[in-house]
Parts: structure tokens; C-alpha cells; sequence
């Protein structure tokens, strides 16, 4: 049998699938739809190895319909239109029997691939299930976005990786000829960098190592099995996730050398070029903001230079705009005044608009005195009226407060000169 630990282990049934109790638990959001076979079109995004591909099977057994299975990797759009033609012979239209087209690494499908998709998906050829490990927002078009469901898939927890060890060997074939003791598992969580199917297809790799049919488990012994226990840069695992973080850290925490070291691990893990330029771009908002106008502006360049570039030279682009950031003073506070600013529409609800901010396009909104007492601001002194523009209930807040770094010191004084009561002090 050359089928790897994981696949032999695939769960077949909902109940003996691990995690994700949100989706597919007692009260999951997707439970009842799997039960009652009424599954809609959707994107499973999550981290790798936490069960993408086997949710997308267990969804087909189920609800006992028909499955395809493409990959973003080797499939065209020939592949595509070929698959939606089977698909539309062995299902009817709009009935619960519609056959499920799974497309693993969706996010790696051009926006002609997703396009072929578009009819068969809005008339009920196939039900669509999408799997990734990228936001759908940035890599799945619109258009195929509004008509699929995103559902979430949550990392493996110690206690969820655990559950998948002593299940492979109490139930695996190969594994249950063997007396295995699970002593220390810290080696193999940490290896696995959270990837059920990693984590399976290393602890294999320990075992057939052994030629004892008694087996201890200890973080010593894996090791010591696992001659390459650490990989520069896997850019589909924990580390994906890892160095991105430290990387944005060192740009927040203005170190541009820990910034280009990341960012080199990164380059030389073949990162994609987008992703490491739209983090930049976020970072140059949240955590530059008014402290450096300009840094959003860069940040935008370079994600425009870099996604018509490519490597090798877009590592230059990238970390000039890396020590820039690095470089540039730093503020939260657009971060913060949003943040608030959510929370406070969170507690308070639809609070009505101002009659005098309201549009009045037509005679009977002007009769009704939409608009009738707002001030054009340019009619007055300084182009300034000393008038509120949000709902009364909310009369005196404050959201955004400036940072104290040379540019919004001087957002603070022109504040301060017009809203006295909010910025003084």
C-alpha cells in the first residue's frame, strides 16, 4: 500500500471529521445544509492540511451526489467547460442532486478560468466548492464571488493535532501492527506547523524508521528521524503565516534590517510578489497612516510595479518600499478612529441622518426640509462653520485623535483652532 498515512486516514463521514466545529458541528453553520443535501455554491478558505479538500468529499457522500475534482494548477478553461458538460449529463437542473465541482487552489485560476464557471454556477449546472488558503477577496473575481458562500476554516489546535495521532494509531492499518506510545508530541506539533496532513505524514515517517513493534514517541526520537526538521521558507505552511507576521512587525516597529531579513526569507521561499505587496500596503495604512501620507502612496506604487514585474528584480522594488516603511514615523491612529468608530455603530444601531445633511434630489424631499438648514462651508470665514455633521445622539465624539508625531501635531493645532470643545488640551 503506497497511499501516505494522510489519505488513508481521510475521513468519509461527518462524524469523523476533526475540527471546524462552527461549520459542521451539532449547531454548524453548514450542518443542516449537508444533512438535507441543499448544499449552495461556496469558497473554503483556511490554512493548509486543516481539511479543505476532505470537507469538500464528505459534503458530496452526504448529500450523495455526483463529484468533480479539478486543480487551479494543471486545469484550463478547456478543463473546465469539458467538466461542466459531464457535470450538466449526469445532474438535472435545479434539484438537490446537482453534482459538486471542487477546484483545489482556486485562488490560482486566472480571471478567464473563473469566468467559465460563471454560468454554470448561476444556473445550477454544478454547485461549486472552491478551496484556498488566499483571502477569495483579492484572488476570486466579483462576479463568482457574489455567488458562492465563504466559510472559514480555523488552524488545527494541540488538542485537535493530538486527536489525529492517536486515531491514525488506533485505527490504520500498518500503524495498529505496531505498539505505539505517544510520550512527548511537542516535536511533531511543531513540525507540522499546524498541517494535519503534514503532521500524519511525518509521524509515519517516524514510524517506518523503526523496526521495533514497540515504538515511544519522544521529541528527542523525532528529531533525530527527521533529518530536515526546518525548511528555509514554506510558503503553504505555519510558516507562511509566521514570517509575514514578523515581517510587518519589524516595519511597525521601525527596523528596517529585521524588515529585509524577513523579507528575504520570503524572496527566497518564491513568495508571491502580491502578497507580500498587499501586506505592505496595509501596513503603510494601519500603521503609518497621517504620520506619512505619502508611504500609502509608495506602498500602492510598489504593489503596481511588483504585479507587472515578477521576480527576480521585484525583490529590489519591494525593499525599497520595505525600509520606507521601516523608515517613516508611525501612526495607528486612522486604525483606531475607524475601530472606534465601528464599535460605536455596533452599540447605537442606525442612528437617522440629519435632516440638514440629507440629499434632496426631489421637491417633496425640500419640502420635507432635507438639506434645508446645512452651511456651505466655503461661504464662511477659513471655509469652516462650526456645525457638527453627525447624528445628535452622538454630539461631542471624538474618534480620531492624532498621534503625536510632527504631522499630526500640526492636524491637531488646525483641529484644535475649529473644534475647541474636541481637540484642546
Amino acid at each position: 500500500m503506497n497511499e501516505p498515512l494522510a489519505e488513508r486516514m481521510r475521513p468519509k463521514t461527518l462524524e469523523d471529521y476533526i475540527s471546524q466545529h462552527h461549520l459542521v458541528g451539532e449547531k454548524g453553520s453548514l450542518t443542516h445544509q449537508i444533512r438535507k443535501g441543499m448544499v449552495p455554491s461556496l469558497i473554503l478558505w483556511g490554512p493548509p492540511g486543516t481539511g479543505k479538500t476532505t470537507l469538500a468529499h464528505i459534503i458530496a457522500n452526504e448529500s450523495e451526489r455526483p463529484f468533480y475534482t479539478l486543480s487551479a494548477i494543471s486545469s484550463g478553461v478547456k478543463d473546465v467547460r469539458e467538466v461542466i458538460g459531464k457535470a450538466k449529463q449526469s445532474g438535472g437542473l435545479f434539484t438537490s442532486k446537482n453534482p459538486i465541482l471542487f477546484i483545489d487552489e482556486i485562488h490560482r485560476f486566472s480571471k478567464s478560468q473563473q469566468d467559465s464557471l460563471l454560468g454554470a454556477v448561476e444556473k445550477g449546472w454544478v454547485t461549486l466548492i472552491g478551496a484556498t488558503t488566499e483571502n477569495p477577496s483579492f484572488e476570486v473575481i466579483p462576479a463568482l464571488l457574489s455567488r458562492c458562500q465563504v466559510y472559514v476554516l480555523n488552524p488545527f489546535g494541540k488538542e485537535d493535532l493530538e486527536t489525529l495521532l492517536k486515531r491514525a494509531i488506533k485505527q490504520d492499518s500498518l500503524l495498529k501492527s505496531k505498539k505505539i506510545k505517544l510520550r512527548e508530541t511537542e516535536a511533531l506539533l511543531r513540525l507540522s506547523g499546524g498541517d494535519g496532513r503534514k503532521l500524519l505524514n511525518i509521524f509515519e515517517l517516524v514510524i517506518s524508521a523503526e523496526d521495533k513493534e514497540e515504538v515511544t514517541i519522544t521529541d528527542a526520537m523525532v528529531m533525530a528521524k527527521v533529518q530536515k526538521n526546518t525548511v528555509l521558507y514554506d510558503k503553504t505552511g505555519e510558516q507562511h503565516y509566521d514570517i509575514i507576521s514578523a515581517f510587518i512587525k519589524s516595519i511597525r516597529g521601525s527596523d528596517p534590517n529585521g524588515a529585509v531579513y524577513w523579507l528575504a526569507r520570503m524572496i527566497e521561499g518564491g513568495e508571491d510578489v502580491k502578497f507580500i505587496a498587499r501586506r505592505m500596503l496595509i501596513s503603510a495604512s494601519e500603521d503609518i497612516g497621517l504620520a506619512n501620507p505619502t508611504a500609502l502612496v509608495i506602498a500602492n506604487s510598489t504593489f503596481q510595479a511588483v504585479t507587472t514585474i515578477g521576480y527576480p528584480e521585484a525583490r529590489i522594488i519591494l525593499s525599497q518600499c520595505a525600509i520606507y516603511l521601516a523608515t517613516s514615523p508611525k501612526s495607528n491612529a486612522s486604525y483606531l478612529a475607524v475601530k472606534k468608530a465601528q464599535q460605536t455603530v455596533r452599540e447605537t444601531g442606525d442612528l437617522s441622518v440629519p435632516l440638514a445633511l440629507r440629499n434632496a434630489p426631489t421637491r417633496l424631499m425640500k419640502d420635507l426640509g432635507y438639506g434645508e438648514d446645512y452651511k456651505y462651508a466655503h461661504d464662511y470665514e477659513n471655509n469652516f462653520v462650526a456645525e457638527e455633521f453627525l447624528p445628535e445622539e452622538l454630539s461631542g465624539t471624538a474618534f480620531y485623535s492624532p498621534s503625536a508625531n510632527p504631522r499630526e501635531k500640526a492636524i491637531k493645532e488646525y483641529l484644535a483652532k475649529r473644534w475647541k470643545n474636541k481637540y484642546e488640551g
